[in-house]
């Protein structure tokens, strides 16, 4: 069975250099992230093109995103975005999402994030009670993880025909792949099992980061 490259530090760094065109508001925000006790819940440079440049291919305007930390892709999305664009970004920590709030305004796109600070499955809910389903184009998926399927479903529901949904960690640094008791990894398992058999969806795993399925609904 062909596999992927082993991806070391070195030829990381020159696929970010070789590849990764970000704003300077972006590099701004993952510096400041740096010294972030969390900051390995950030998402790579590398990653973040990548999802924007799906966004920019489907045409994308109305987006969701479930875990923001400190904003970082957020703000890739939302660069991503047309002029009249939407994020509806759902998180429960103010003190992490105030570290983005300068960087989203310095690239003038603060206006096209709308941040709700509540869970995030009181968001999804409340959009879903409003007569949203099937307006959204596209989700990104990165938040605890014993929640995933539950985001998934009310994700599925939002999206348009067409839309895709975008699932983080679904590798969780190799640990799927093992026997285990650990809450999350039995979540992503789960999941993973899941989105391999549902039929509503057009689906790829990608060893990208830390894993990223890519779900399309059909």
């Amino acid at each position: 069975m062909s596999r992927t490259l082993s991806i070391d530090d070195t030829l990381y760094r020159y696929i970010v250099d070789h590849s990764a065109r970000e704003h300077p508001a972006q590099v701004g925000l993952r510096e400041a992230t740096r010294r972030h006790p969390h900051a390995g819940m950030q998402i790579g440079p590398d990653q973040a093109q990548f999802m924007a440049l799906l966004v920019k291919l489907m045409g994308a305007h109305r987006t969701i995103e479930i875990g923001v930390f400190t904003g970082y892709s957020a703000l890739s999305v939302a660069l991503a975005l047309p002029a009249d664009g939407r994020v509806l970004a759902c998180d429960i920590n103010d003190e992490y999402t105030r570290v983005g709030k300068p960087f989203w305004q310095q690239a003038g796109v603060a206006d096209r994030i709308d941040l709700r600070l509540a869970p995030a499955l009181q968001t999804l809910d409340a959009e879903l009670a409003r007569g949203a389903a099937g307006s959204y184009d596209f989700a990104f998926i990165d938040a605890d993880k014993t929640n995933y399927d539950n985001y998934y479903e009310r994700c599925l529901q939002l999206l348009r025909t067409g839309g895709l949904i975008a699932i983080d960690n679904v590798l969780w640094s190799g640990a799927v792949a093992r026997p285990s008791r650990d809450a999350d990894t039995l979540a992503l398992q789960a999941l993973n099992d899941k989105l391999h058999r549902d039929t509503r969806i057009d689906l790829s795993l990608l060893a990208i980061g830390d894993g990223l399925t890519l779900a399309r609904r059909r």
